[in-house]
């Protein structure tokens, strides 16, 4: 692909991975200087929500493309992704994550609900305010962006056949999904770093969430050792091997279970990304149980979790950020459609107490779905990216029966049928 065709300044893939891989080390050497100006730059914007701008600000200004780069799909998404969930899961305590209790269960819950509502609030308020917004095939859109909201990419992909979306404004609701969604995680990435003030001044119960990141602490602590080249050469070969285990046969089994069970596509089973994410995250929990959790002691979540900035950074490179005034009313129904949501579903949250992790995990887990929930999860603490992706995870298996009502609903709305 050439600059021309791309109309970007730099084409090649190898020198857009040297400049985010760059762009990355310069941030986290920075947020780690004892210059006073840049310790105080750090304490309101944190590295992580910088790792996900820049980038954007590099597709937006022209000096790369990030719809025709492959450094997200397949590098990052492929096999950044389920190398991250690997060895994320693999020190896992699964006996502290069931400890976040029923709390936990039902915000992710009410997430799904809020968002759903959401959507019919959004599509009323517009129809009063802006009509044209929400004139046409706009609903069937909306029921597309409800997919993704809830489920992922591949829920989005089923609403737009079941529905028969034009690919016009299926592309208008792809950038309102980037747009508002991705801004939405940065949000929420910013308050991460705050979250513990937030619970002091709520009350909310933390009780749960810190034992779990106490005794992950420990763990650490009591088998961190140096790494011998032997040691890293071992975590990269559990890492990239079961990488190359769940490619093989996520593609046999999406292609059975697609075949065999008519039920498999309404929760994306046929769909072979979705089993390449289970068994990454199974296989790594499988690891938990055997002596391959020793590999914390030498920094596996740490890599895990470089992989996953890279993924945030191939994400953000993703955003056109002038792209959203092009459509400002558009725009609109989006944040109207999310604000409903995040009202809601803070409201759950200060009913039941919880702490703002649980409430963060809920919404991202939804809108972000598993390449992202895991992100946002260890920008809380690394101990916690599982519970991003198990949650979701989750949402493949809700986002098309949810998106599907949705659209049934917001056509009636739209007098469609």
């Amino acid at each position: 692909m050439t600059a021309a065709a791309t109309g970007a300044l730099i084409s090649n893939d190898i020198i857009v991975f040297g400049l985010i891989a760059a762009t990355l080390g310069v941030i986290f050497w920075t947020s780690g200087s004892s210059n006073r100006l840049l310790r105080k730059f750090y304490s309101f914007v944190p590295a992580l929500l910088l790792c996900y701008f820049i980038p954007g600000v590099y597709n937006t200004l022209g000096l790369i493309d990030g719809e025709t780069t492959k450094l997200y799909n397949p590098i990052a998404r492929d096999v950044f992704l389920p190398a991250a969930l690997v060895l994320l899961t693999l020190s896992i305590d699964l006996k502290g994550i069931l400890g976040l209790g029923w709390k936990m269960l039902a915000m992710y819950v009410a997430a799904v609900l809020s968002i759903m509502l959401g959507a019919l609030v959004a599509f009323q308020v517009m129809s009063w305010v802006h009509p044209d917004t929400v004139a046409g095939g706009t609903w069937g859109g909306m029921a597309a962006l409800a997919g993704s909201w809830i489920g992922g990419g591949a829920n989005m992909l089923a609403m737009k056949e079941i529905f028969e979306v034009d690919a016009t404004t299926f592309g208008q609701f792809a950038v309102v999904d980037v747009g508002v969604g991705y801004v939405w995680m940065a949000v929420l990435i910013f308050f991460a770093a705050r979250a513990p003030a937030l619970d002091k001044h709520s009350g909310a119960d933390t009780t749960a969430l810190d034992d779990l990141r106490d005794r992950v602490a420990n763990y650490q602590a009591q088998h961190a050792r140096i790494p011998a080249l032997g040691d890293l050469m071992v975590m990269a070969g559990v890492a990239f091997g079961t990488v190359a285990i769940a490619h093989a046969l996520a593609g046999p089994l999406s292609g059975w279970f697609g075949a065999t069970f008519a039920w498999s596509a309404s929760v994306s089973l046929d769909k072979p990304f979705v089993w390449v994410v289970l068994l990454a995250t199974f296989i790594g929990l499988g690891l938990s149980f055997t002596r391959a959790r020793e590999l914390e002691g030498v920094g596996a979540s740490k890599w895990g979790s470089m992989f996953l900035y890279f993924l945030i950074a191939c994400i953000g490179m993703q955003m056109d950020l002038l792209a959203l005034l092009e459509k400002p009313w558009l725009f609109a129904l989006g944040v109207i459609w999310i604000g409903v949501h995040i009202v809601l579903l803070w409201g759950v949250g200060k009913l039941l107490r919880v702490p703002f992790f649980y409430f963060a995990i809920a919404s991202q887990s939804n809108i972000g779905g598993p390449a992202s929930a895991p992100v946002l999860a260890s920008a809380f603490h690394p101990a916690l990216a599982p519970v991003g992706v198990l949650l979701g995870t989750l949402g493949y298996a809700v986002g098309t029966g949810a998106a599907y009502a949705v659209g049934i609903a917001l056509r009636a709305m739209a007098g469609a049928g």
